[in-house]
């Protein structure tokens, strides 16, 4: 019996565009950007950022060295939240009718300086915070873990409490969802033409 819905953010609650964020850092002058951003996951100081193993404020002494001098943090900020185009406020009104009838998690690879930012902000749209629509969240850069590592999803059964088996998860990464699946957890691929809402 399914009793909890567990979200991955990006690409399934929050729509993403990648190459937005690509132009615009760009577009500041950095280098090698394409090759650290990616889809489905990072590398450099943007991995870092998302494992929380470097703080905004070391993030962004790292992208300087990649960028023209007179850059500023917001500038640089602005240019990576361009990733996150937003949420439909149909989906904050369906993850509100879901959570009627189950438990709602989110599990998400992201980063402090979009969560305390254009995150937090785009789930305030319709009127409630983060809170009211999840009954639990981890974020990667709090939990020091990123999926698809098994630590990850552990860290989100301990924290609230679940068994993978009554759960479904939901992720756009091919490789979260078989990573989910091999630790017991029901699985959901979702694509672009298979829309949470």
């Amino acid at each position: 019996m399914i009793k909890n819905l567990m979200f991955d953010l990006g690409g399934v609650i929050m729509e993403i565009e990648r190459m937005n964020a690509v132009k615009a850092l760009e577009g500041l002058g950095m280098r090698d950007v394409n090759k650290m951003l990616g889809d489905y996951g990072q590398t450099g100081p943007f991995l870092q950022l998302e494992k929380g193993e470097i703080s905004p404020e070391e993030f962004h002494r790292e992208i300087h060295k990649l960028m023209p001098t007179g850059v500023t943090d917001d500038q640089i900020d602005e240019a990576f939240e361009k990733f996150l185009v937003g949420i439909p406020v149909e989906r904050l009104r369906k993850l509100e009718k879901l959570h009627k009838d189950y438990n709602i998690y989110l599990l998400s690879n992201t980063n402090k300086i979009m969560w305390d930012g254009f995150i937090t902000k785009e789930f305030r749209k319709d009127g409630h915070d983060m809170s009211y629509y999840f009954d639990g969240t981890v974020a990667s850069f709090e939990a020091k873990a990123y999926k698809p590592d098994a630590e990850i999803f552990r860290i989100a059964e301990r924290r609230f409490g679940i068994k993978p088996e009554e759960t479904i998860f939901f992720d756009d990464s091919k490789a979260n969802c078989e990573a989910a699946a091999k630790l017991g957890f029901r699985t959901e691929w979702i694509g672009p033409e298979n829309p949470i809402a």
